[in-house]
């Protein structure tokens, strides 16, 4: 392979790096919505959560259904099966944005 297709592939590569991330960016100009759910399953291979989440008013009933979320590789290592989280949600998008778990009720 001579040096200018090397240096092509090399350049591409770079632009793929720095688009990817943009992709998951929260959208802007959406009306977001706090969630609340909880954890029913992590599939770490395809960087997803199975949620049971509440009713967010004005856009989703409760349901149960998959989710892909920002930050992937960080929130699969970190939340685990019946895990109760909160997220953002926005208006057309179904990525958990700002995953954290709740801490359990120092009650029970």
């Amino acid at each position: 392979m001579n040096q200018a297709r090397k240096l092509r592939l090399a350049i591409i590569g770079v632009l793929l790096c720095l688009l990817v991330p943009l992709m998951q960016a929260q959208p802007k100009g959406k009306k977001s919505y706090v969630f609340h759910g909880k954890v029913e399953k992590v599939d770490v291979a395809a960087k997803r959560l199975t949620v049971t989440n509440e009713k967010i008013e004005g856009w989703m009933d409760a349901m149960t259904m998959g989710y892909a979320v920002d930050k992937a590789d960080e929130v699969v290592k970190i939340v685990k099966p019946g895990d109760k989280i909160t997220a953002t949600v926005y208006d057309g998008d179904s990525v958990l944005y700002n995953v954290k778990v709740v801490p359990p009720d120092a009650k029970k």
